[in-house]
């Protein structure tokens, strides 16, 4: 379209382009797990914290009877399953929210807490959503570094100002899987101010076996500005349909439910949760299992004399600095993915044994 003077109008020339945020340009990039290159032997991928288990007893017959629905909009405020959770887990259904994913959830609570000039605390290296999620918020990042792969919560403490909204503790932290012990997140409390929220991450809680680790429910319970993150990505093997939940005190529940993306959980996801939650005794013979293989894994790369960190996930950590890339490059030339940090270290999913076995005898000419 052309103005009186046979020049393009304003807006239609082949330069013009729409305004965006400048924070969207500088954004960090997420890294997906890499998926192994097919080759003569077999292949496997453990660059994602994904379950090699296939779905819980009863969840594919229940997601296949969901999908004969999909042409209809799923349940808005995921009825059922908000009172299977709340059976579940002992707390009132207004104290619950779903989202796609745990990740999906916390990019909710960034956008219920923050905005341009607030602060995020969080560990660093903590799980690598968290500056992308708080920057997509306009929020500024304050990252407290690990101190022996752990949080080192009194110093997370201390970088608390009258600016921060929002507190991340990842506990299995991802990616080293270290934790949080119960007695050390209530002194970290007790310094947070109570207007400030506390989120804890429990996206890899099921695989815990230290008894001193909080649980974050329990936490919750007593504490107005605490939030807990689940997910049914890793534990229940449902990473494929993207569905987590917060548990939080009303006034934080009620405003995730309210910038929720109408209709964001579908109803296959719904439908595969509420199942997940009813298989409870498989699941917690999968779960034995994966520690039980965790175990062996961690013992025998402890064995060629690597340093491996005490991890409470369904992953561990090789702090392995320069040496990294071609640690991971060995990985992917025997046949398995893993998921490196530059400059940093690997992290490396529990996954069936002859995967383990491969990342193993990597390790041993590592070591």
């Amino acid at each position: 379209m052309a103005n009186s003077a046979g020049e393009p109008a304003a807006g239609t020339g082949s330069s013009a382009r729409p305004k965006l945020r400048e924070a969207v340009a500088g954004l960090p990039a997420y890294k997906a797990g890499k998926a192994p290159t097919p080759g003569a032997g077999p292949s496997y991928k453990l660059a994602s914290n994904e379950n090699p288990y296939p779905p819980l007893p009863g969840v594919l017959e229940a997601a296949t009877v969901a999908a004969a629905s999909v042409n209809r909009y799923p349940d808005f405020g995921s009825g059922e399953l908000l009172g299977v959770l709340a059976a579940y887990y002992d707390v009132p259904v207004e104290h619950l929210a779903v989202g796609t994913g745990s990740v999906g959830v916390a990019q909710q609570l960034l956008q219920i807490t923050t905005g341009p000039g607030d602060e995020v605390v969080y560990a660093w290296r903590s799980f690598e959503a968290y500056p992308i999620l708080a920057r997509i918020a306009g929020a500024t990042c304050v990252q407290v570094p690990l101190r022996d792969e752990r949080h080192d919560l009194g110093a997370m403490a201390d970088a608390v100002t009258e600016r921060t909204r929002l507190i991340f503790v990842c506990t299995p932290n991802n990616p080293t899987g270290t934790v949080v012990h119960r007695d050390e997140l209530e002194r970290f409390l007790d310094r947070v101010p109570s207007d400030v929220l506390v989120v804890i991450d429990e996206a890899y809680r099921e695989f815990n076996r230290d008894p001193a680790v909080a649980d974050g429910i329990d936490v919750y319970r007593d504490r107005a500005n605490v939030c807990v993150l689940r997910t049914f990505s890793k534990a229940y093997g449902l990473a494929g349909l993207r569905i987590g939940f917060a548990v939080a005190h009303p006034p934080v529940a009620a405003a995730l439910r309210a910038c929720a993306v109408p209709f964001g959980v579908n109803v296959v996801a719904q439908a595969a949760a509420v199942a997940s939650l009813r298989a409870g005794d498989a699941l917690r013979e999968r779960v034995a299992a994966l520690v039980a293989e965790r175990g062996r894994v961690l013992d025998a790369l402890r064995a060629h004399g690597l340093a491996v960190p005490a991890t409470e996930a369904n992953f561990y950590w090789l702090r392995l600095g320069e040496r990294t890339e071609k640690f991971a490059a060995a990985c992917e030339e025997a046949g398995v993915t893993v998921r490196p940090f530059a400059g940093e270290g690997v992290r490396v999913t529990i996954g069936e044994p002859a995967a383990n076995d491969l990342v193993i005898a990597v390790a041993a000419r590592f070591a």
